[in-house]
């Protein structure tokens, strides 16, 4: 079984984001160990990036911190080889195409093979274009993680019958940030993608309460959360161990209860 599949072995999946290098690349390797001993199931480390355009303007401003400290692609696999150190925790990156493409396809799924990184998510590679890279990654045992959006709907099977890993499942119009309010139809969504397939299905975009991730969780097999995390992270800065240690038992406990 893979590190993926074992995220939803029997349970609700809490999945967890933050952007690598903010505040610091020992913090960010602080704060995913954190996370998992607060009962995260998997970690999205967000590679920074200077056009990350399926970002609010928290994420944004996170990749804007992280990058003017210096942090890049060999920065992160850093990060990651130390996380793997000290856990076996399934980790995602979410990145865009052009910092995989710029470093190289092989070169980049090498290193995540090496290291043990187990999925990616490219929010601006379309669908019809992972063909590109999809080799590549699946020779070196990485999942392409893909999205389902709203906008969607006359794809959704056609997506959902080739995907992987888990499908992430996009719950509103527009870019990452937290929402006071849900209105998708995710139900009928997510009935079209468990009509032709068995992979895991995680919600996100815009969960950060309790209340939203109960909701989410009785709907499908996982929850993402990555404003809410990226904020307190902002918040707290060197010292927010404890906040996020909180929040993300507070949400994997919401969670759990389904």
């Amino acid at each position: 079984m893979s590190r993926i599949s074992s995220a939803f072995e029997h349970k609700k999946a809490f999945i967890g984001f933050l952007t690598a290098g903010d505040p610091t690349p020992s913090l960010t390797i602080e704060y995913i160990l954190e996370m998992e001993r607060a009962g995260a199931d998997l970690i999205e480390i967000g590679i920074p990036f200077s056009d990350p355009t399926a970002e609010g303007v928290v994420i944004q401003d996170a990749n804007i911190r992280a990058l003017s400290k210096g942090m890049t692609p060999d920065g992160v696999f850093d990060i990651v080889a130390s996380v793997r150190q000290v856990s076996n925790i399934p980790l995602v990156f979410l990145t865009y195409i052009n910092p995989v493409f710029h470093y190289g396809y092989e070169k980049f799924f090498a290193r995540c093979e090496e290291l043990g990184v187990d999925g990616i998510i490219i929010p601006d590679m379309p669908y019809e274009e992972r063909s590109e890279l999809l080799p590549i990654a699946t020779t070196h045992g990485v999942e392409v993680i893909s999205l389902i959006a709203p906008t969607s709907r006359q794809r959704i099977q056609m997506i959902a019958k080739e995907s992987s890993g888990f499908l992430y499942v996009v719950s509103s119009m527009g870019v990452t940030g937290v929402r006071s309010e849900i209105n998708t139809d995710l139900a009928a969504m997510i009935d079209l993608i468990k009509a032709v397939t068995d992979i895991p299905c995680a919600i996100g975009f815009g969960i950060n309460t309790t209340i939203q991730a109960k909701q989410m969780a009785k709907l499908a097999d996982g929850v993402i959360v990555g404003s809410a995390i990226v904020k307190i992270i902002e918040k707290y800065g060197n010292h927010a161990h404890q906040a996020l240690f909180e929040y993300v038992s507070s949400m994997k406990q919401a969670i759990r209860e389904q």
